[in-house]
């Protein structure tokens, strides 16, 4: 579980007064440019001073629109679905691609049971008859403990679940983690706050489709049972912690002893649910993120009459389940979570679905024959230099900032000197060689491929860390900080426009690629993530007077971002984005001083009427593209920890003094911030 993952600058050779872009007639960015910046998208009418995204990407956010399977548009999910086609080539042509390959065969058999759409819909209910009816036969709070820990090592979302992961204050071992869920709905605003209409409807509908499960699955009294549930889950979302709760690292590491656990929550069958689990007798004591949460679920387990419990467990089973079941639960699924939760009006086609279920399932296997195909060596070794340069980069800044100590400045470089970088693929590729795959029983391989992930899992404690352990595939469109292990990780599908352009000129990939690989640096040293020190261990190596400058800073950035409404009545929560926002700002900083480092003196040159500067930062903006749906806005909101991508790219550039001298930006303009007022952390 994964915790939870530039100075000198050049004289201007334009005038910067408003800048334009004259159509080039470049509609993809995956076209040769040599400047690397894409201005078939912008809009010549609206000043960058003014608004740097609607100038960079004004006129593709007034001519896209959003296909009717897809939540949202832009970079990320351009290059997703660049990527999609390739892995569904791979995948249907599989026994050409990895002959005596084991995870080959198993790919293609996955990816074919998920495929026949026939034998699912001749099949009905059968395939989960056997786990209704164990559901039927809960009696006790014991049997109810009993499934949740089964039923968790199955994919279920269950009241709560296990990870396996380094103990944040011995980086040495592996421990459990016990986390917080169990609702079915985004976040628990959806249930408790009552006065907004939006989410009221959400509650009706999502209460609609509990029903619709359950007579769908032959239950009497559907309608009744999906109201108790509904009950059920707003008592569940009414203990659950906060986003701005779970941030916090320190409040979200406590250690139980398994014989405490009886205290902390005595009407739950513990040992029960640990043999369900797999882990009786393999450890002695468990991190409880939540411990208030557990004590409310526990009164809930007393309180709630056995009829309730075993609805929950049944809507929750069917919810899991839907997507591999016949056409009727596929479609009542995606009406609820597709249509009303994000407001996308179709599903995607069924071959993008079945590429995602390989992906799940069988993941480094898909992602050894995608890297074989599709990642050119030389991506990475472009990618190596230019995270040593960004380290390089940080290194110097740490050293120059004012708010901080020599001592704290000491760690901070201990710190930074033992970041491990990891691009492209791992060095060892997972094992599948236990995972049994059946072409014609769909529902037993998803069952089997949750089951074979959590015992990988379990099989993991009282053994060494696993250094080189990916938390993503090579195919996945992002990358992530791992304050445990202290890694940067960059999959290789990321390494592509508009983020890695290895036809551009260096200038716009450092304000694209090279801004990404300064934010994953940055969340080392993130509100969050600068409480972990060198070797993932959660220690204060800050003095107080550090961690209060710090404090004062971050507390203005929460401000600035509180003050964005990117959904009318809807804004961006500053405290529970503040990790990711932090990393935003100062991963730019960092880029644009790690790419004057590159130029070793040198001027850069001016392309296509841009100079570095300006095309360094024009790199930036385009890179977070990204047009949603307003009901999917609404979801990330209130259950993501990144703003939306306007204002990424607009709050992060107005805390930029380089963005100001390479646009010219002045007071009166709609992008300036004050000195004095902009966030400038690292």
């Amino acid at each position: 579980m994964n915790r939870s993952f530039l100075l000198r600058l050049l004289p201007c050779a334009i005038a910067v007064a408003q800048l334009t872009f004259p159509a080039t007639g470049l509609a993809q960015r995956n076209l040769p440019m040599s400047s690397g910046i894409d201005r078939a998208t912008a809009d010549p009418s609206v000043r960058i001073q003014d608004d740097a995204f609607r100038s960079v990407e004004g006129k593709w956010l007034a001519d896209s629109p959003i296909p009717p399977d897809r939540t949202s548009i832009g970079g990320f999910e351009a290059l997703y679905e660049e990527t999609q086609p390739q892995l569904r080539d791979l995948i249907e042509h599989v026994d050409q691609q990895g002959r005596g390959n084991a995870d080959a065969t198993k790919i293609g058999d996955l990816y074919a049971s998920f495929m026949d759409e026939g034998r699912i819909a001749s099949l009905g209910l059968k395939p989960v008859a056997d786990d209704l009816a164990k559901i039927d036969a809960l009696a006790t709070r014991g049997d109810l403990a009993a499934w949740i820990g089964t039923y968790d090592g199955l994919g279920v979302d269950t009241p709560f679940s296990f990870a396996v992961h380094q103990d944040a204050k011995d980086s040495s071992k592996y421990v459990v983690d016990l986390v917080q869920g169990g609702i079915g709905l985004p976040d628990r605003d959806y249930f408790l706050v009552k006065a907004d209409q939006r989410f009221a409807e959400a509650r009706a509908k999502y209460q609609a489709y509990l029903a619709q499960l359950l007579t769908m699955a032959g239950e009497s009294d559907a309608a009744a049972k999906a109201k108790a549930v509904v009950g059920l889950e707003t008592s569940i979302a009414r203990v659950h912690w906060t986003r701005v709760q779970n941030r916090d690292p320190v409040k979200t590491y406590n250690v139980v002893s398994v014989a405490a656990l009886g205290k902390l929550a005595p009407h739950f069958d513990w040992p029960r649910w640990m043999a369900a689990e797999g882990i009786d007798g393999k450890v002695d004591s468990v991190i409880v993120s939540q411990p208030g949460y557990l004590k409310g679920l526990d009164a809930l387990v007393a309180s709630v009459p056995m009829t309730t419990w075993k609805a929950y467990c049944k809507t929750r089973f069917l919810a899991g389940r839907a997507a591999y079941l016949d056409k009727a639960f596929v479609d009542a699924q995606f009406a609820f979570n597709g249509t009303v939760l994000h407001g996308t009006p179709e599903n995607s086609p069924r071959w993008k679905r079945g590429v995602r279920l390989v992906e799940a399932s069988i993941g480094e296997g898909l992602g050894r024959l995608y890297v074989a195909k599709y990642f050119p060596p030389e991506s990475k070794v472009r990618m190596d230099t230019m995270v040593g340069n960004l380290l390089a980069a940080y290194k110097t800044s740490i050293d120059g900032i004012d708010w901080m100590t020599p001592a704290t400045k000491k760690e901070a470089q201990a710190k930074l000197a033992t970041f491990m970088p990891k691009i492209g693929y791992p060095v060892r590729w997972r094992d599948y060689a236990a995972l049994a795959i059946d072409r014609d029983d769909l529902i037993g391989n998803v069952a089997r491929a949750d089951r074979f992930a959590h015992r990988r899992e379990i099989d993991k404690l009282g053994k060494a860390i696993d250094r080189d352990e990916w938390g993503m595939t090579p195919q996945t469109i992002n990358a992530y900080y791992n304050p445990e292990l202290n890694e940067i990780v960059f999959p290789a599908a990321m390494l592509q426009p508009p983020f890695f352009n290895a036809k551009a000129d260096d200038a716009a990939n450092y304000g694209a690629i090279g801004a990404i690989i300064g934010h994953e640096i940055s969340h080392g040293f993130d509100d969050s993530g600068s409480q972990y020190d060198g070797q993932g261990n959660l220690r204060n190596w800050w003095t107080k007077e550090d961690r209060r400058r710090f404090a004062e800073k971050t507390r203005a950035l929460i401000a600035q971002y509180d003050a964005y409404t990117p959904v009318k009545g809807y804004r961006i929560n500053g405290a529970a984005t503040l990790g990711e926002n932090i990393a935003d700002n100062s991963g730019l900083a960092i880029a644009y001083k790690a790419w004057h480092l590159s130029l070793a003196g040198k001027p850069s040159p001016v392309i296509d009427g841009l100079t570095g500067d300006q095309r360094f930062f024009l790199g930036f903006t385009q890179a977070w593209q990204e047009k949603s749906r307003d009901a999917a806005l609404i979801a990330q909101l209130k259950s993501d920890p990144h703003s939306p991508g306007e204002f990424r790219a607009n709050g992060t550039l107005t805390n930029q003094p380089g963005f100001y001298e390479a646009f010219g930006v002045n007071p009166g303009d709609k992008m300036y911030t004050a000195p004095g007022k902009r966030v400038i952390i690292w």
